[in-house]
């Protein structure tokens, strides 16, 4: 008889489980953030919803650097990233004000929750696409979902520094709402910085720059939140610009003649 061998299951090394490990981190404060939300403890909610952005925007660098990219953790990100930036956030304006616009307020956050789902599905679809030019990777098709979550959110951080009440009428967050659920879905080219890269000329004023929005974000954490999020705004249309001088210049590549002058052959 002979005997019957059993495959044993691979493990893992610590280091190829510390991005599915932050996305898991990520989660959980997203969905933190909810149960602060049922509770009105608004500026909680937004920190929690902040910690599971900063999170996510390091899973992915982190899996790259340590080559643990794999294709569970790229679904168990997706998924984090629709309940974290998707459905946390919708909940969080019902609660917050939407809810008093009866069910219109509610139709609006779930057109919300509904383009995060379908912006994330393109994006898992282009990445199993064929691969497009090199410096496509600068740039995403429509705005990001994490950001998308923070710039819906931006009446509400406002509403913490300020008394005004036009923040909170669910007719002005409709606007956001409208806004942003459109540009989730667009075609809108926006930058990606996953790949920046800062010149060396410019490394210490990049630190520099760096630590005063950490004192600043101590010290005043709103009005730092909201500046990040005006200057993403602002550079929606730079990103455009920059997407199509790129483009043009790819046209022009194709469309050249050849330079090259092929001698005649003599008689």
């Amino acid at each position: 008889m002979f005997r019957q061998r059993t495959k044993r299951l691979k493990g893992l090394s610590f280091n190829t489980m510390i991005p599915n490990i932050l996305t898991m981190l990520a989660l959980c404060a997203g969905m933190t953030a909810m149960r602060f939300g049922l509770n009105e403890k608004w500026e909680e909610a937004i920190l929690s919803l902040t910690i599971a952005a900063i999170l996510d925007s390091l899973d992915g660098r982190i899996a790259r650097a340590l080559r643990g990219t794999s294709k569970f953790g790229a679904e168990l990100d997706s998924l984090s990233d629709f309940i974290c930036f998707g459905v946390t956030p919708a909940l969080l304006l019902y609660l917050w004000t939407m809810k008093t616009a009866g069910q219109w307020g509610w139709v609006l956050v779930l057109l919300f929750t509904v383009c995060c789902a379908l912006r994330l599905a393109r994006f898992n679809t282009d990445i199993e696409g064929p691969e497009p030019p090199s410096w496509t990777k600068n740039y995403f098709t429509g705005v990001p979902v994490p950001a998308g979550a923070g710039l819906v959110l931006l009446p509400m951080v406002i509403s913490f520094q300020t008394d005004w009440d036009l923040v909170q009428q669910p007719f002005f967050v409709a606007i956001f709402i409208f806004a942003v659920s459109g540009l989730l879905v667009s075609q809108l080219p926006t930058y990606s910085f996953k790949s920046l890269r800062i010149q060396h000329r410019f490394i210490l004023l990049t630190m520099l720059v760096v630590g005063l929005v950490a004192a600043l974000a101590v010290s005043a954490p709103w009005l730092t939140l909201t500046i990040i999020l005006i200057f993403y705004i602002i550079s929606i249309p730079l990103g455009l610009q920059s997407y199509k001088r790129h483009k043009a210049k790819e046209s022009r590549m194709a469309i050249s003649p050849d330079q090259s002058i092929t001698p005649e052959p003599k008689d």
